[in-house]
């Protein structure tokens, strides 16, 4: 797979750790950049009063985002990434051990592009992040830079 980078969009260190070591098991080798909060996401995408937005070449080709994050919950998050322009066309896949319906539910009311319940098994759990990467990093096409920069 080419190099192309991953958001995980986590708080739970054993399950960033647990997503790392699936990664790797995996064979996905992609930049993984990983922020432990909502605020965190959201200034890492969209720049914060201090910082220029971030640079279109610097954003991810896919978001793994939680729902169950401090400061801000990955539902908001989800719903601020698909109010900006700059990154409303990003592919975002929540990875969540939440069950309930309502959240399923309002993920793909605001956009998502994916709902993933994370898998108790570490077997399951990382043959869910194979997957999850041959789709979202090798075969899925984003648009063009060139059209996302015409909306930002």
């Amino acid at each position: 797979m080419t190099e192309k980078g991953i958001l995980l969009v986590e708080d739970n260190e054993n399950d960033i750790l647990l997503t790392i070591r699936a990664l790797e098991k995996a064979k996905i080798k992609n930049q993984l950049t990983v922020v432990r909060d909502g605020v965190e996401a959201l200034d890492f995408l969209m720049g914060t009063e201090n910082q220029a937005e971030c640079d279109l070449d610097e954003m991810p080709q896919v978001i793994l985002l939680d729902l169950n994050l401090p400061r801000v919950n990955g539902l908001e998050v989800l719903r601020k990434i698909r109010a900006n322009q700059r990154t409303r066309l990003l592919p975002v896949v929540v990875l969540t051990s939440s069950k309930e319906e309502a959240d399923l539910t309002m993920s793909y009311l605001l956009g998502a592009n994916s709902y993933i319940r994370k898998p108790v098994s570490f077997t399951q759990f990382t043959e869910a992040i194979y997957q999850l990467g041959s789709y979202w990093l090798g075969i899925n096409e984003t648009p063009p830079k060139d059209i996302r920069s015409e909306f930002a």
